[in-house]
């Protein structure tokens, strides 16, 4: 099932989320529905508070358009360790539509999480795949990909989206 996305300014994108404290079929379920919201959207990673339910939780897909789709589910994923050099990415959200820019984040991380079945994994991690985890992940505690740029862009980029989320609103009574 697609679900809908929450979009900025909205204040759910800065709850902390909760962390999953059973894994079982209804989890799993939901996994699959932010697969599909994923997908569809299009985009390779989504954080649970994206669909709105604070649950610490983070589905990603690196595989391109002509490969096959390769899912991976983190459940309670948490870095437990960060490379020393710098990495650049051009980085956009899901909710934040259409807006991307430049991140400076560590090129490697290491992630400690529960796999779609409960079981802990560790996961070394570097490139595109360092990048994603680390803006999700960034998801579950709250902050987005914007608080990483300059003071001046992030506000415009959130006056955006107010006036954006405003200008949706009805406008009182048509006759």
């Amino acid at each position: 099932m697609i679900r809908p996305l929450v979009i900025l300014p909205d204040p759910v994108l800065r709850q902390l989320s909760k962390p999953v404290e059973r894994v079982d079929d209804d989890l799993r379920r939901f996994a699959d529905d932010m697969l599909e919201t994923m997908y569809d959207a299009p985009g390779i990673g989504l954080a649970a508070i994206q669909v709105g339910t604070p649950l610490r939780m983070v589905v990603i897909d690196l595989s391109k358009e002509d490969e096959p789709k390769a899912p991976q589910i983190f459940i309670n994923p948490q870095i437990v360790a960060q490379g020393d050099a710098p990495s650049v990415y051009e980085e956009g959200c899901l909710s934040i539509p259409d807006y991307y820019a430049e991140v400076e984040r560590p090129d490697t991380v290491t992630v400690k999480y529960l796999d779609r079945d409960g079981k802990e994994r560790v996961l070394d991690a570097d490139g595109l795949m360092a990048t994603c985890l680390q803006h999700e992940i960034d998801h579950l505690n709250g902050v987005l990909f914007i608080d990483h740029i300059s003071k001046l862009k992030r506000d415009m980029v959130v006056r955006k989206f107010k006036k954006l989320a405003k200008d949706k609103q009805p406008s009182g009574l048509v006759v």
